[in-house]
């Protein structure tokens, strides 16, 4: 990574100018069987169209905040990245009711419907499938993101010192985020069972990966998984760490 990259959104880019083709994020679901892996160029459309959607159809503006209701999955990852994109603040697990906008998973929607602003809810089905039934009152993302456009350019700038990230109390700026994640990080392919409800899940799980050249094989239910099994998928996928 370019050590002039101050952002979320600078990381992701220079990623994409490296090497578009190579893993980033591969994503097990130990429940439901699910194995999805995206690329550095498929991870940044979709960052792309989130954004769109962001920006765009929700109008969130810089420095709103977001009440981020989702588990440790890849389109969580998505999310971050295109907040992180437009310059909106994303509060782990924050109150739906003091924030702007709320994007929530199928467990959370009571709670996320305090929300007074936009409310977005994902099904976290495997291949992004959508709701049965959208769920009153919410958008269904897989439902709008498709149609969004595959290019991205924010309507005001976002720089290293706006608030980006609300996690373990503590707020972080981009560049403070950036920064962080660079230190922690050292290029390696980490399968990560950790939750994103953290500052160390969402760094080993994909701030650090991003930030250091490396890749990471994120598991949602590692819990439901054999000491065998775990054993052949870190020699399967690679992966030279486990946290």
């Amino acid at each position: 990574m370019n050590a002039t990259d101050r952002t979320p959104a600078d990381l992701l880019r220079s990623a994409l100018a490296a090497d578009p083709g190579r893993p980033l994020v591969t994503f097990y679901d130990d429940a439901t069987g699910e194995r999805v892996e995206l690329s550095v160029a498929t991870f940044a459309n979709w960052v792309a169209k989130t954004a769109n959607l962001l920006q765009g159809d929700l109008g969130a503006e810089p420095g709103d905040r977001l009440a981020l209701l989702l588990p440790a999955h890849w389109q969580t990852a998505v999310w971050l990245l295109a907040a992180a994109s437009v310059g909106v603040v994303v509060e782990v697990g924050g109150d739906p009711a003091g924030a702007d906008l709320v994007v929530s998973g199928p467990d959370t929607l009571d709670a996320a419907a305090a929300c007074p602003g936009e409310r977005v809810a994902l099904a976290l089905r495997p291949l992004g499938g959508r709701f049965p039934q959208p769920p009153a009152g919410f958008m269904d993302y897989a439902v709008e993101v498709p149609g969004q456009g595959d290019r991205f350019a924010p309507f005001v700038p976002v720089g290293a010192d706006d608030a980006g990230l609300v996690v373990d109390g503590e707020e972080l700026s981009y560049g403070a985020l950036v920064e962080r994640a660079r230190g922690e990080g050292d290029g390696s392919r980490v399968l990560s069972g950790l939750g994103y409800d953290t500052w160390a899940g969402l760094s080993a799980g994909l701030f650090a990966p991003l930030a250091t050249g490396g890749s990471v094989v994120l598991c949602r239910h590692l819990d439901q998984l054999s000491e065998a099994g775990l054993a052949q998928r870190v020699d399967a996928e690679r992966v030279t760490r486990v946290v």
